[in-house]
């Protein structure tokens, strides 16, 4: 087994005995952990993809920094997006955007790009291969007001002639694999899903991700993954079906009914990132234990600590909140005013102590609301 899985005939996810302490080396287990030779045209005997059934983190926009995936891809899932990146924003320079395309440590890496613009798309996707990007996937699915109101994400889906030309010109500036992240479409009115993946195909795309709602949903309801199947029809490449997948359960019902190739986690796997290993994992037919009380502990000050070390101690405070919130909500170990100290504190130190205090002495009492809303800042 190779340990790179994205899009390839290999089966996703690390070895159950695997530890979580360091991410694999380059070329471990005798492969070259790169994506591109993992992306190619169906076999011409068969009408299936080579994408084994796996478990990918999706991107999720303000969420998914460099350690949770690094996290996420070293515990086992088949790979992991970036968060959203604005590909003007990108090309012109500025630190946010470069933080959030970062991708050292993260095997293969694939850098999700927003925008309305053909001219800054293509230099976005030119500027992340040049900095190791090994897959660049074209954000047409975030709903957010603020991508949507400038011609972004889902908007795209209201004119596809316009996402065609953003589509081609990714493709043509860069030689490693695209791919495209979608809606149904943007209302009921419009599920034109499939029409889109079908052009993504004639362009050369590599893959497809559809969340199983239109943009005017939101996340409101049940992702229908039903629906996903009229774009597994139209379309030979692979196909991975995002939305509502909170386990392997919903995994296997998702694949089930959508045709899908494999399933993309994003808000279940907030607070948990070892949740899409163990998906990828029984997926493949394997069984991945999940970590005990004191590992995850252990994750979760690792994920604390390298945000803090990436933006410095005031942003990465801030940017670490909504991670914070989960892990905590989830160990279900401190009082409500502890955990009201863990996302005010403006200390490292105390943080890092609460977090892991968090862990240590699980509660009776019913777990906190979330503090973050992932959901709606899903790209």
């Amino acid at each position: 087994m190779t340990t790179d899985h994205y899009l390839s005939v290999e089966g996703p996810g690390a070895a159950s005995g695997a530890s979580p302490a360091a991410l694999p080396p380059a070329g471990a287990d005798g492969a070259a952990l790169h994506a591109r030779s993992a992306l190619r045209a169906p076999r011409p005997d068969a009408r299936g993809p080579l994408l084994a059934r796996g478990a990918l983190l999706a991107p999720l926009s303000g969420v998914t920094d460099l350690h949770m995936r690094r996290i996420a891809r070293r515990l086992g899932a088949t790979a992991t997006v970036s968060e959203m990146v604005a590909a003007e924003d990108f090309a012109r320079g500025t630190e946010e955007a470069r933080l959030r395309a970062e991708g050292e440590g993260v095997l293969p890496h694939i850098v999700q790009l927003a925008g309305c613009d053909p001219r800054w798309m293509a230099e976005g996707a030119r500027l992340a291969e040049a900095n190791g990007a090994d897959v660049i996937d074209v954000n047409m699915g975030c709903p957010a007001k603020a991508v949507t109101g400038g011609q972004a994400g889902s908007a795209l889906m209201r004119d596809l002639d316009h996402a065609e030309r953003l589509l081609a010109a990714v493709r043509e500036a860069v030689s490693v694999p695209v791919t495209v992240k979608m809606r149904l479409g943007w209302d009921d009115a419009t599920r034109n899903a499939p029409d889109l993946a079908r052009r993504a195909e004639r362009l050369g795309y590599a893959a497809v991700t559809v969340h199983g709602r239109t943009r005017q949903q939101f996340y409101t309801g049940r992702a229908d993954w039903a629906a996903i199947r009229l774009v597994r029809d139209a379309v030979a490449i692979p196909l991975v079906a995002n939305g509502d997948v909170a386990g392997l359960d919903d995994a296997r019902a998702c694949l089930q009914a959508s045709g899908a190739d494999a399933v993309m986690i994003g808000r279940a796997a907030v607070g948990r990132p070892w949740l899409v290993a163990a998906v990828a994992a029984g997926l493949a037919g394997e069984s991945l234990a999940e970590p005990d009380a004191a590992a995850k502990a252990e994750l979760a000050a690792e994920h604390y600590d390298g945000l803090i070390a990436l933006y410095g101690a005031r942003m990465g405070v801030r940017h670490a909140r909504k991670h914070l919130a989960a892990y905590a909500d989830h160990a279900g170990g401190l009082t409500p005013d502890e955990r009201t100290r863990l996302l005010t504190t403006t200390d490292p130190a105390e943080a890092a102590r609460l977090l892991r205090r968090a862990f240590e002495a699980p509660s009776e009492q019913p777990a906190a609301p979330p503090a973050a809303r992932p959901e709606q800042q899903a790209a």
